[in-house]
């Protein structure tokens, strides 16, 4: 003989009943929702593999794009995560880096280079062309008035201490191996790399 049914019991089974009617009627048949096909979100995107600009761990990323590069449209990063392939996060990305879409599409992004000459208030787009000639003009500037040939005692030094050079941590073993050579050459004493920052 069967037990008798408990209030609490009786309470759920109408809630169920209820619920489940309450859907059908509003048009939420499991069997429809379940039988549409979505389209992939990263259908028709070109990957790109990066490096998260944040901080010294150098974290791989994949970004996607979306853009048949065209003469006239623009490609649009659509979304960004972890590379699994990647050695050092092996797809995994802190809550900066997992934010890095919205840094993407910053409407207080950087992306040209900017110059603001002495005595003025304004900041002035220039090209990275000018950007990179005033760099290299200012670098001989300083190295011509401040280069040390040789100490006191006559010893050939060829040191350059006013200006230092910070390496970055995402570049690779030989890329940052040449940074240090080209510094070295030039008489630097002042350089570091930011992964120890």
């Amino acid at each position: 003989m069967n037990a008798p049914m408990s209030r609490r019991q009786f309470f759920r089974i109408c809630a169920a009943g209820m619920g489940s009617s309450s859907a059908v009627g509003l048009g939420l048949a499991p069997g429809a929702a379940l039988a549409e096909v979505r389209a992939y979100k990263l259908a028709r995107t070109t990957e790109t593999r990066g490096t998260c600009p944040y901080c010294s761990v150098s974290c791989g990323v994949i970004m996607y794009s979306r853009g048949d590069k065209a003469k006239n449209i623009k490609t649009r990063i659509i979304h960004i995560e972890g590379d699994p392939d990647h050695p050092v996060n092996r797809g995994t990305l802190c809550p900066k880096g997992a934010a890095l879409l919205d840094m993407v599409h910053s409407p207080n992004r950087l992306l040209h280079p900017e110059v603001r000459e002495a005595g003025s208030k304004e900041w002035k787009r220039i090209s990275w062309d000018e950007a990179y000639d005033r760099v290299a003009k200012l670098m001989k500037a300083d190295r011509d008035a401040n280069f040390i040939e040789s100490n006191d005692k006559g010893v050939t030094v060829n040191r350059w201490n006013t200006t230092a050079l910070l390496a970055s941590s995402a570049a690779s073993n030989e890329s940052g191996y040449l940074t240090v050579k080209m510094a070295r050459a030039l008489g630097m004493v002042a350089l570091d790399t930011q992964a120890r920052i």
